[in-house]
């Protein structure tokens, strides 16, 4: 793995970038071969004394990315490689059985457990649960948002008035919006 550690708001030490490389390195286990990705590191500490580390590592066939605050930046990236690591669980286990399932021997991720038991996951985890069907009405993203907003909801569905496409908007951890179209 390649990484990209950034900071705003905060120097990157080369202890803090160290230990944040070993941390993240140690995902490398949990793949038979080596990783070859780009692992983007953002540090950034807030006037209120948190902090804020976000990991994307772009793979072949998986996009891992957590966030994770903590007052600490040691703790907050312990803390977000333990979502890396149940995310790379989640999706070993479903891969795995998946590919056992089709009489594929080669499993992408390692065979390898963790001192602590791995629970297997359910199959029914990812069932969905309820189905809703509605007409897409034609508007523009603010009135997307006001519709959201009166919904209580904190993403919302349309066809966009000008383009003709679905799009969706969505509230923000921050409390602002943001918007996902289609690419053409």
């Amino acid at each position: 793995m390649r990484y990209n550690v950034r900071g705003e708001n905060i120097e990157i030490t080369p202890a803090l970038r160290e230990y944040a490389e070993k941390k993240i390195g140690k995902l490398e286990r949990y793949f038979e071969e080596s990783v070859d990705a780009n692992v983007n590191v953002n540090l950034k500490y807030y006037n209120d004394q948190e902090s804020k580390i976000e990991v994307t590592i772009p793979m072949t066939d998986l996009v891992l990315r957590a966030e994770e605050y903590n007052q600490d930046m040691y703790a907050a990236i312990d803390l977000v490689v333990n979502k890396l690591e149940r995310q790379i669980r989640k999706h070993k286990t479903k891969v795995n059985r998946k590919l056992r399932e089709q009489g594929t021997p080669k499993f992408v991720f390692s065979n390898f457990q963790s001192e602590e038991a791995v629970p297997d996951l359910e199959d029914d985890a990812d069932e969905v649960v309820r189905t809703k069907r509605f007409n897409l009405k034609p508007m523009d993203s603010e009135e997307a948002i006001l519709q959201m907003d009166m919904l209580g909801h904190n993403f919302f569905v349309y066809t966009d008035a000008k383009s003709n496409k679905t799009n969706v908007v969505y509230k923000r951890k921050d409390g602002k919006y943001g918007l996902i179209e289609p690419q053409v």
